[in-house]
């Protein structure tokens, strides 16, 4: 009987080391300490992905948020070489959330006539952003940059029209951060601490899609729960 108490104990106690970690690396972001940056960025995705684990979540979701950890780690290296590697860990994790999406989401999803509306719309964003991106991205980056884009994006959507209003905020913070990091690739101007906004919105996104998965699974479990118990009672 041990395993049912530990486990969600354990979960709990992660949650706040997971908010920790991320204070710490947005505070050293905010006055530039790059060393610690460097300790605290690789430490928050697996955090992230133990929370999820023991909260029972599928197998999908933990390898997206580990593949965020690989592509936190590769992008900690200005080489094109490890950009281009963080990039492919990124779309990776993109699949996943998209076969999970595909899986789990449904019953909290948008009506049609909202879903093709934000379908349209993330179209929209994504066609101006990429045209606009273009001419100023390097030659050797605009292909794969514009291929990520569009996963990123339906990403995004699928997580607002199948999961709902917290995975949905979680996918379109995670195009914030990720377009910031485009902008400074195509070297437009940046707002002060660019790194500190990336990761603060990449950190929120990913909470997000972990919370608006996780809830969308206890709501799926509940019925059933409520079955057993009452069969339970039945004489």
């Amino acid at each position: 009987m041990n395993p049912p108490r530990t486990r969600p104990s354990v979960s709990r106690a992660l949650l706040p080391v997971f908010g920790l970690t991320a204070l710490v690396d947005l505070l050293a972001l905010a006055v530039g300490y790059d060393p610690a940056h460097t300790v605290t960025k690789p430490l928050l995705m697996p955090l992230l992905a133990a929370y999820a684990a023991l909260r029972g979540a599928p197998r999908l979701l933990v390898a997206a948020l580990l593949l965020g950890w690989g592509g936190d780690t590769l992008l900690l290296s200005d080489a094109d070489p490890a950009f281009l590697a963080g990039m492919a860990c990124f779309a990776a994790g993109h699949l996943c959330y998209l076969a999970l999406f595909r899986t789990y989401g449904g019953r909290k999803g948008a009506p049609r006539a909202r879903a093709v509306l934000l379908a349209v719309g993330y179209a929209a964003a994504l066609t101006v952003t990429v045209t606009l991106l273009w001419p100023d991205l390097p030659a050797d980056l605009r292909v794969p940059v514009a291929g990520y884009s569009a996963l990123l994006t339906a990403m995004a959507c699928a997580a607002a029209t199948r999961l709902g209003l917290v995975a949905g905020l979680g996918g379109a913070l995670f195009m914030v951060s990720d377009t910031l990091i485009a902008t400074g690739v195509a070297d437009w101007r940046q707002p002060p601490r660019p790194d500190f906004w990336i990761m603060l919105t990449y950190i929120a996104a990913q909470f997000l899609l972990v919370q608006g998965v996780l809830g969308t699974l206890a709501e799926r479990r509940a019925p059933a729960a409520a079955y057993r118990e009452v069969r339970s009672t039945t004489p």
